[in-house]
């Protein structure tokens, strides 16, 4: 079939990845299953062996018509849809696992999307381009760190399962691919998503200042500059250092 570099679409080939893939999910954690990205279903047959809780999201029409025709099983699971507009409510899904060959060309967006539905989502096994697995598992003091990095480990555990090599795409990338697994974090982490957001990606914004500079963006009482963390560059910030400082902030947003 015809493939569309618009949509990003390396459709893996190896089997025995494949099952590696599908065997690092944890099914006590959801009874359904979301893949994204299907394509013509490599990771579907392997799906099906263990779960018929199984929704299929492809935004490639011609997928999707192909997927119900192989799998009939499930046909009435499988939606043309733009995984990034769909709501799991909407099909009355308010548990499941996520999992897929993600696109290249939306990785970030996928992984905002895990964060906004992270209440749906106990687990999600994606693969990824290396340099953004990397950068999502990666911790403080280490170049790969960033925003994706704070923001995905204060509601994940994040792990780094395995390197993909680009030839068992097609077509072949230049890049290589490696597979993640998030387990959501059981506690309860009290902090709000607007005052924690601001925060980290304004400390982000300016990598080689410290904080008490990067921050005077933001326009807070003189107080809040006081805090000993402020002192230090954003690097030097571990996650559990950016929830104690949203805390701390939360007290100087009105």
């Amino acid at each position: 079939m015809f493939l569309k570099k618009k949509l990003g679409q390396f459709f893996l080939h190896d089997k025995n990845i494949a099952k590696k893939i599908v065997n690092s999910i944890s099914f006590k954690e959801s009874k359904n299953i979301v893949e994204i990205g299907p394509g013509m279903g490599i990771l579907t047959q392997y799906l099906l062996l263990n779960n018929k809780n199984l929704f299929l999201i492809e935004i490639d029409k011609k997928y999707v018509s192909y997927l119900k025709m192989k799998y009939p099983i499930i046909k009435n699971n499988i939606f043309h849809k733009n995984f990034l507009n769909w709501k799991p409510k909407d099909f009355f899904l308010y548990s499941f696992t996520l999992i897929g060959n993600f696109p290249y060309n939306i990785s970030s967006q996928i992984l905002f999307y895990i964060i906004k539905y992270r209440e749906y989502i106990p687990e999600c096994i994606g693969m990824f381009q290396k340099e953004v697995a990397d950068r999502i598992t990666s911790k403080h003091m280490n170049k790969n760190y960033g925003k994706l990095s704070v923001i995905m480990q204060t509601f994940y555990k994040i792990e780094y399962l395995f390197t993909v090599n680009n030839t068992v795409f097609r077509p072949k990338p230049n890049v290589k691919s490696a597979v993640v697994r998030m387990l959501k974090k059981k506690n309860n982490i009290n902090i709000k998503d607007s005052i924690f957001f601001k925060i980290v990606k304004t400390a982000f914004l300016y990598r080689r200042k410290k904080l008490y500079n990067s921050l005077k963006i933001l326009s807070l009482s003189p107080d809040f500059y006081q805090n000993p963390l402020l002192k230090k560059r954003v690097e030097q910030l571990s996650v559990n250092d950016f929830i104690l400082l949203t805390k701390y902030a939360s007290n100087f947003f009105k």
